[in-house]
């Protein structure tokens, strides 16, 4: 128990920096950009960028492009493209782990493409409904922005901090109380509705999920599929911070739903195609 305390502290730590640059940049954008106009419907580019930039191994990548979404600095495909190659603690798993570079590689690509194809199709499929015309999240969390965006940059951070501790802190309880070798033998029962049922613990609001499918992997316990499934879903604390943060629930929803489809289906052709690697 002392492991899980501490391990949750390590991931809240590297989570805060990320915190911090999201809410700077959106109270810069709130208060100091006359044409916001252009920003908010950049669209051309976010996915692209988003799915690249998901798959650098941290944990507090897609809690900033969260907070951004949630203002509409960027739009629901990026957000989706950020979530879907998020990659967490994966790759250093993987290699530790002395998983073959081609396997690696073959993992890092298949959730690049999938990631920007993905984002770019909720895009086009909600072109109307991405945008809103002004930032709120002064008025929705009373920080006194007019005392400068460094301090209330912090207070954001702060109050999203303490959030992020006691959800993450029960999540990481339930985890460990229900262990490894439990899910372990509920994915191997499964083989058929594998990838769905690792896209659900995927969907974990915790780096723990994606740590625990990548672990089940390297041992030979999951299939391909499973591993793909759960790694496209694994999405960090982003889902977290997304219903704590953007206040439209239809839009929350939305991207729950679209990830774990598009990480199951995913998954699941993996293995009907035995693409075993």
């Amino acid at each position: 128990m002392g492991k899980v305390v501490v391990d949750t502290l390590i991931d809240l730590v590297k989570i805060i920096p990320f915190l911090f640059v999201a809410f700077l940049i959106m109270e810069y954008l709130e208060h100091g950009v006359k044409k916001k106009s252009n920003i908010l419907r950049n669209k051309k580019v976010g996915p692209l960028v988003g799915g690249i930039l998901g798959i650098i191994p941290q944990c507090g990548f897609s809690v900033m492009a969260t907070n951004l979404f949630s203002s509409k600095v960027i739009t629901i495909g990026t957000l989706l493209a950020i979530y879907l190659s998020t990659s967490d603690e994966m790759l250093p798993l993987l290699i530790s782990g002395g998983i073959s570079s081609k396997v690696i590689l073959i993992v890092l690509i298949t959730k690049v493409i999938v990631a920007i194809i993905g984002g770019y199709l909720i895009d086009l499929l909600l072109s109307k409904k991405n945008f809103k015309k002004d930032f709120s999240i002064c008025e929705d969390d009373d920080c006194h922005c007019e005392k400068g965006i460094i301090k209330s940059s912090l207070i954001h951070t702060l109050k999203i901090s303490f959030f992020i501790l006691v959800t993450t802190l029960i999540l990481n309880i339930l985890v460990y109380y229900i262990g490894e070798e439990k899910i372990a033998s509920i994915l191997q029962t499964n083989s058929f509705f594998g990838p769905f049922l690792a896209s659900i613990i995927g969907l974990i609001p915790n780096c723990a999920a994606s740590v625990l499918i990548t672990e089940l992997f390297i041992k030979g316990v999951i299939t391909t599929g499973m591993l793909i499934g759960g790694l496209l879903t694994g999405a960090g604390l982003g889902l977290l911070i997304l219903f704590k943060v953007n206040k439209n629930k239809k839009e929350n929803f939305i991207i729950l739903i679209s990830l774990y489809l598009i990480g199951s289906i995913v998954g699941l052709l993996f293995d009907l195609l035995n693409l075993v690697i």
